[in-house]
């Protein structure tokens, strides 16, 4: 019986297409604060439209919640939205148990599942493999985390964004396949000073 319910949970009938869903999500959440995780959740995010309020990481796999987290807290009247994939979050699954214990109403992670590692050659990841990133993050304590599969979803998540209500942690599983890149730019100072700058700071 437990390996059925693993099946069901691990194999969503409905799958997002990642663009899609990023671009819708993103047009609708036009004053957030956009961290990505490296690699595709960043081409996706670029994809989108380029905007001084998106912070592109190219490393650090496994910073972006976090990342987001110390952002949230310092910006509380702006809203702070976290895009990355299942395995840079893997990566830095404690990070939920940080923002679990801080509970900053202004910070929304998004989880781009498509099951495997798409930076290093398409293996499964845990979340293909009987891990459940939802009963993860209520775990830690976020009690708004759910998953979806489609981009039908996007205005009710970009509600709650825009209204800063909770902290949420959203699963969204959309289809394994690699769009053709699209690259932010690579320069971290100047990514860094022109988020900065967005933000009313000055350089450093």
């Amino acid at each position: 019986m437990s390996g059925s319910n693993e099946m069901k949970r691990n194999t969503p009938l409905q799958r997002a297409d990642r663009r899609e869903f990023v671009a819708r999500l993103v047009a609708a959440i036009p004053d957030a604060l956009i961290v990505t995780g490296l690699g595709s959740a960043s081409y996706d995010v670029f994809a989108a439209g380029d905007r001084d309020r998106n912070y592109y990481l190219w490393g650090a796999m496994g910073g972006s919640a976090s990342l987001g987290l110390g952002l949230a807290l310092a910006q509380p009247d702006k809203p702070v939205v976290v895009i990355t994939g299942d395995g840079e979050q893997l990566m830095g699954i404690g990070s939920l148990g940080s923002i679990a214990v801080k509970q900053p109403k202004n910070l929304t992670v998004v989880v781009l599942d498509n099951g495997h590692f798409g930076e290093t050659g398409m293996q499964r990841s845990h979340s293909s493999l009987g891990a459940d990133l939802v009963a993860v993050a209520k775990g830690f304590g976020i009690q708004d985390a759910r998953s979806v599969g489609s981009a039908d979803a996007c205005e009710e998540i970009a509600g709650a964004i825009n209204g800063r209500k909770n902290t949420a942690f959203v699963q969204v599983f959309i289809e394994a396949d690699e769009p053709p890149r699209a690259l932010p730019p690579r320069d971290g100072p100047y990514i860094k000073n022109r988020f900065r700058a967005a933000l009313g700071l000055a350089p450093f």
